[in-house]
């Protein structure tokens, strides 16, 4: 008699609750506005928080309001070497300083960005993980498009005007630490998602295997009986 596997289980559901009660927020550049297609705007990091279920620490950066009086709160990726009271310019016509944010067009061949737009005004997609970082290969600017290196080596065209956080994301060597304990584990998946722990498929009862089924010759099996037949034969 068959049994019901982990997938299928997972397949049938339940009420689905996600691990983000004591997440800090989505972490986003700011919305594309006047100040920043034409010149630049001004924050101050605040603090530099750490947000359950993400490796990379965030910065805490207060802009004023161009339009109202008052100060708005933005949620950043931070960057390795940024610290708190530090400025960030966003911008056209920022520098290119750590931290900063520009249009990928404006920076030269070569630079080390991370936060990256994958469409104008997405406010970033792409390089966001802790210690990733993507490069600028080259600009085209009779078609206002640039082509980047992704973390994972690809190579991508985007727009000129997709903006960028200058500098590598904060916390890169996380996973060099060893977990070592299966309580580190538990409380570091608790805050992510409910995918630990995870049963090898070796360890297993035939029956409870996810890709075969009972009697099948499948996997270690057959490798182990090719090896015998092989050495019996010859």
């Amino acid at each position: 008699m068959g049994r019901v596997i982990r997938g299928q289980r997972k397949g049938a559901g339940s009420v689905f609750k996600a691990h983000v009660k004591h997440r800090k927020g989505a972490a986003k550049l700011r919305h594309i506005d006047f100040a920043e297609r034409h010149g630049y705007i001004k924050g101050i990091v605040k603090d530099i928080i750490h947000d359950p279920g993400r490796g990379a620490p965030l910065a805490k950066v207060a802009f004023r309001d161009p339009y109202r009086f008052k100060k708005r709160t933005e949620l950043f990726i931070a960057a390795e070497g940024i610290h708190t009271g530090q400025f960030i310019y966003c911008g056209k016509k920022a520098q290119l300083n750590i931290g900063n944010v520009l249009p990928v067009g404006t920076m030269p061949e070569g630079t080390i960005i991370c936060c990256v737009e994958e469409k104008p005004g997405d406010r970033g997609k792409l390089a966001r993980a802790s210690g990733n970082y993507a490069t600028v290969i080259s600009h085209n600017p009779e078609t206002r498009k640039s082509r980047v290196k992704l973390p994972s080596g690809s190579k991508k065209v985007i727009s000129s005007a997709n903006r960028a956080v200058v500098g590598v994301v904060a916390g890169g060597g996380r996973i060099d630490k060893p977990i070592l304990k299966a309580g580190r584990a538990y409380h570091k998946y608790k805050a992510k998602r409910n995918c630990w722990p995870r049963v090898r498929g070796v360890a297993m009862n035939d029956v409870m295997f996810k890709w075969s089924v009972y009697g099948d010759v499948l996997g270690l099996v057959l490798n182990n009986m090719h090896n015998f037949i092989f050495k019996t034969i010859f």
